[in-house]
């Protein structure tokens, strides 16, 4: 071939509707359309390769001139074959032009071929090339000049010389370009494809995280849920961009072929279709081939998709380092598996978007419409069969093409066996992930498809980790092979993963409960409730049974129960009167959940059940806990709702493992053992037991016990928790400091008064978490306390509460609210890691001294790269911000819609905000500081970052306090401030400079005025003190998340802000 000094520039993907041909074909007729052009054009059309070539396909009567450059514009490939008399004909001339106008504009492949000429003669247009453009000259400079151009041009690129190939045999020369035509077509990606419903917009998306116009080299991979679309997109982004690049190849379903053939297969696959070779020689070992595809593709810029990887090995192999490939080279992984992706250190991880509501119909009317009429409640029956495959195109394209010739009786018993009988192709997909877990894993899943799905986390964990199935690595695990989400702070997952879950549980024996794992359903409980209480029971683990499941004839299924001898986990919701424990000795029992239980007492004497981690009690008849000796490992031990219990057993004291006691509700309880030996306690909470702390009911007795004790604080008898004339108060926690592990302390609602509260009492020096909320404190001076690392203190309607005053320094929340009678929260000033408070529905507070709070709360240490909430009842004037940061404001809104109680203008409907940010945000500014007042309602306010294409110029000024100041409000209104970094959204999103949008979405509230700021990045002797002074950013505790961000599957961040969150 003649050298090149050329190369084809970038180009878009072919489209169905934009081309025609594969190739056309430009010659001279008199020199070869009998000869050398008749023997090339009859190779191309045996190989099916569609060409364009005058005499055989332009139609008689269309007019030649515009039909040849249509012709030209509809093809892939353009062949010009360089003759002695080319350059006679304008014609000839004019088709060289429009190719080699459609290879810059349009990126169309060019090849040419000299027959008889050398590529210099037409190059620099010598002989007859020459002779013939002078004519030419002649009649049209102008013409001659951009021929001339083309001439170099199409020189330049490398062709063929059939005189110099295989000795000049004609038939050995076509066929070695048949076949470089054959490899250089691509596949014609169709814009009208039916079936890839928003397909374009996933492209776009995945587009931008490309950056196929820079030069770095970079690995995307595309995760998610098997059957989501991941090859689907990796094939149209392929077909679209492939063109672009000196060589690419598209590896199929690596997870197979990697194990049927080996992975040396699959590099020789990448190198044959990179370097557009049939075979490769040498690859004898993995290594080998490593180091061949690092050694021949590190100078080439290329295309590589790797479909469905699942062992980082194969990576490895494959694709083992950016520096493997040339610049602007390209590398697309898919996976189910996002832990590959993070450990090969790819540079974006693209999470695979389902179908949405109306996209999901559109691609299931094209599939199960086709040729057929639409049926009777078709549309009903369609969005019965959209919403149970839940977005995913897997479950569309399976079910479309099975009920396209069905009735509508059909698809309603085709629906109904779907719900209990799940479609094994579907089932058959999904499942894939499932069997690359190991065992742990797999019962971790189970359990939570099962019994745990929409259940709070921080709870789940608990039991999954008593149940001995190491949640912390496990969950992670799951949630990277796309089978879990965690979603507002609940496990979820999808409906068809569930079902997936749900069938390996059931599958093979749906009629047979006693052979399953797990028993969750109730007709499954039933007939177990039904079977002969002496048959053993032994494959199952778990038995969860709900409220009213059970007529009350069944009164054998403690009895049955006694059979399962390897149950681990008990959730028993039932109104029984016969006691479940009674005869029922499970030794692996590690969670015990009772609730509704009628009788007054569980079981009888001491029961081992040496392996128990958690009991919870709710809604219970008993009056006094069993014996817990016989409970060695009992971590958690929850007790709510036992409106009758009085007693708690003496052995509570020698649980040496209990890390968490909580009694709530409990309200005819009267007295509390003494505890000895609780050296691991962690979290102690009451709530709401009036009995236990009545000061009428003090006895002498227990107060000698008090001391007498080695941990004299939990020793006493907690009838003996009252004031009395002594005011011993909460003797019970006196020297609470011999608890060393204690960090999270709650007693709300339990009458506590000033009197009960002395300095001796909070020695607690690890605590963290402080709940005094519903008690009748007047004063609390913290600097009286031990309580070096207090991060949350919550004092809320504690409504006789007058002042709080030297709050801890290490304090990050403080909520207050509710606290009428409330005048001073003192002085704030060395609370540098305070970043959330809350008091509203009290009015009591100087306005002022919440502004000063405010203010010291924006003013310290790093809090640029921290969030802030504030919530006070009062309005804070929007000023106020302006005066912390003189920023750039760029909205204030009042409602546009208005009424007017006790003077006030409102709204109470969603509002909507779009606003757009300066060029220089990402650099200039550090945050976004926003400002609602309220008259009513919850905070609930949505923050959108995203990028849109804008390009309009927007204008940016300060506020000017003076010309609009804002009205004073009456009535009782509430001020709410956030602060959100973007430092924080940088190190858990995508957050960049593409970024140009921000909206806001106000739900659910009646505001009276709405601000927003960005805020200016500190000066460098700012940032500076920061990082000598704030070397400790997890100071700033959050348990928990008041603001919650969600990357959204689109190219925007999510940040809720809400006063409904827990925390």
């Amino acid at each position: 071939m003649a050298s090149s000094s050329s190369s084809s520039p970038p180009a878009p993907a072919f489209s169905s509707q934009s081309l025609k041909y594969n190739v056309f074909l430009s010659f001279r007729g008199e020199d070869t359309r009998k000869t050398f052009v008749d023997h090339l054009y009859t190779a191309l059309e045996q190989q099916g390769i569609y060409t364009y070539k005058d005499d055989e396909t332009l139609h008689r009567g269309e007019l030649i001139g515009p039909s040849l450059m249509k012709a030209i514009e509809e093809s892939q490939i353009a062949v010009i074959i360089f003759s002695e008399n080319y350059a006679d004909s304008s014609w000839c001339l004019d088709e060289l032009a429009c190719i080699m106008k459609c290879k810059d504009t349009k990126g169309h492949i060019v090849m040419p071929i000299f027959y008889g000429v050398d590529p210099s003669e037409v190059r620099k247009q010598k002989q007859k090339y020459g002779e013939a453009l002078a004519k030419h000259e002649l009649e049209n400079k102008r013409k001659v000049e951009s021929w001339r151009k083309a001439l170099v041009d199409a020189s330049n690129i490398s062709g063929w010389e059939p005189k110099h190939i295989a000795n000049g045999h004609e038939s050995k020369v076509i066929k070695e370009i048949v076949e470089t035509i054959s490899q250089s077509l691509q596949p014609v990606t169709s814009s009208a494809n039916e079936n890839l419903i928003g397909i374009a917009a996933r492209i776009q998306r995945l587009k931008l995280e490309l950056q196929t116009g820079s030069g770095d080299v970079r690995m995307i991979g595309i995760w998610g849920v098997g059957g989501g679309g991941k090859t689907t997109l990796a094939s149209s982004i392929y077909d679209e961009i492939c063109r672009q690049f000196d060589g690419c190849c598209f590896v199929e379903n690596i997870r197979e072929e990697s194990g049927r053939y080996g992975l040396e297969k699959l590099q020789e696959k990448i190198l044959c279709g990179v370097l557009k070779q049939k075979e490769v020689q040498g690859i004898g070992r993995v290594e080998e081939g490593r180091q061949m595809i690092k050694d021949r593709l590190c100078h080439k810029m290329v295309l590589i998709v790797l479909d469905d990887v699942n062992q980082l090995d194969q990576l490895k192999a494959l694709a083992g380092s950016h520096d493997w490939f040339g610049e602007g080279s390209r590398i697309i992984i898919t996976t189910r598996d996002e832990h590959l992706l993070t450990a090969h250190k790819v540079d974006v991880i693209h999470n695979i978007i389902l179908l949405n509501n109306d996209e999901a119909m559109k691609l299931f009317h094209k599939l199960s419409l086709q040729d057929y009429s639409p049926k009777e409640d078709y549309e009903r029956l369609s969005k019965d069969v959209v919403s149970y495959a839940g977005g995913l195109p897997l479950a569309l394209a399976v079910l479309g093409p099975f009920l396209c010739d069905k009735d509508t009786g059909e698809w309603m018993s085709a629906l109904a066996r779907l719900k209990e009988i799940p479609n094994d192709d579907i089932v058959g997909k999904l499942k894939i992930s499932f069997d690359g877990l190991t065992e742990v894993e797999k019962d971790l899943f189970l359990d939570i498809a099962c019994f745990f799905r929409r259940e709070r986390k921080d709870r789940v964990m608990e039991i999954l980790d008593a149940c001995g199935l190491y949640p912390i690595i496990g969950v992670k695990v799951l949630i990277q092979k796309a089978l879990i989400t965690i979603s507002n702070g609940r496990f979820d997952m999808h409906d068809l993963v569930q079902e997936m879950g749900h069938h390996i549980v059931r599958g093979e024996h749906p009629n047979n409960p006693e052979k399953h794992s797990r028993i969750w359903k109730e007709e499954d409980v039933l007939k177990i409730s039904a079977m002969d209480a002496t048959m053993e029971l032994k494959n199952i683990k778990a038995l969860q049974i709900g409220l009213n499941w059970l007529p009350k004839k069944e009164q054998d299924l403690p009895l049955i129960a006694a059979n399962m001898k390897n149950l681990r986990y008990i959730k028993w919701d039932v109104n029984h009167e016969n006691p479940l424990l009674n005869n029922f000795p499970p030794r692996e029992l590690r969670y015990l959940h009772l609730s509704r239980v009628l009788q007054k007492q569980l079981w009888e004497g001491c029961k081992l059940l040496p392996n128990l981690k958690i009991m919870e009690l709710w809604s219970s008849n008993i009056i006094m806990t069993p014996d817990f000796d016989g409970l060695p490992n009992l971590e958690r031990l929850k007790l709510y709702q036992c409106m009758y219990l009085e007693k708690i057993h003496p052995s509570i004291g020698r649980l040496e493992r209990l890390v968490l006691l909580s009694v709530e509700a409990c309200t005819s309880l009267k007295m509390f053992p003494p505890v000895t030996r609780l050296k691991k306690l962690e979290t102690l909470s009451f709530h709401h037991c009036p009995q236990l702390f009545k000061p009428s009911e003090i006895q002498q007795q227990n107060m000698d016990n008090l001391g007498r004790s080695n941990l004299p604080g939990l020793e006493c008898c907690f009838q003996g928790l009252s004031l009395c004339q002594n005011k011993i108060g909460l003797q019970f926690i006196l020297n609470m400091q011999e608890l060393g592990f204690l960090t999270k302390l709650e007693l709300s609602n339990c009458g506590l008064g000033d009197e009960d509260i002395g300095s001796d009492v909070w020695e607690l020096a690890n605590l963290q978490v402080l709940n005094l909320d519903g008690n009748k404190f007047s004063r609390l001076n913290f600097g009286l306390f031990g309580l070096p690392r207090l991060k949350w203190l919550n004092l809320s309607w504690c409504q006789e509460l007058v002042e709080v005053s030297e709050l801890p320094p290490s304090i990050s929340i403080l909520t207050m609210d509710y606290c009428y009678s409330l005048r001073s929260f003192g002085d704030i000033s060395n609370c540098k890691w305070l970043w959330k408070v809350s008091h509203a529905g009290g009015y009591n507070v100087n306005p002022l001294d919440g502004e000063i709070l405010l203010h010291s709360m924006l003013q310290a240490i790093d809090i640029e790269h921290h969030f802030v909430d504030f919530a006070l009842a009062h309005q804070i004037p929007k000023g106020f911000v302006g005066r912390c940061f003189m920023g750039k404001t760029f909205t204030w809104r009042f409602p546009t819609e208005y009424r007017k109680p006790s003077g006030a203008s409102i709204k109470s409907h969603s509002d909507k905000f779009t606003l757009h940010l300066p060029n220089d945000w990402y650099n200039e500014f550090c945050g976004l500081l926003i400002r609602v007042v309220a008259n009513s309602g919850i905070l609930d306010i949505d923050i959108i970052i995203k990028q849109e294409p804008d390009n309009r110029e927007y204008v940016f000024k300060n506020w000017r306090f003076d010309k609009q100041p804002e009205p004073e409000y009456d009535g009782k209104v509430k001020t709410y401030v956030g602060y959100v970094p973007f430092s924080s959204l940088r190190r858990i999103t995508s957050l960049n400079s593409s970024y140009n949008i921000i909206s806001f979405h106000i739900h659910k509230m009646y505001w009276t005025s709405f601000t927003a700021e960005l805020v200016p990045r500190r000066s460098k002797d700012d940032l500076l003190q920061i990082t000598q002074v704030a070397t400790n950013c997890s100071e700033f505790w959050n348990n928990g998340q008041t603001f919650e961000i969600q990357q959204d599957l689109g190219s925007s961040i999510k940040i809720s802000w809400g006063r409904w969150k827990n925390i």
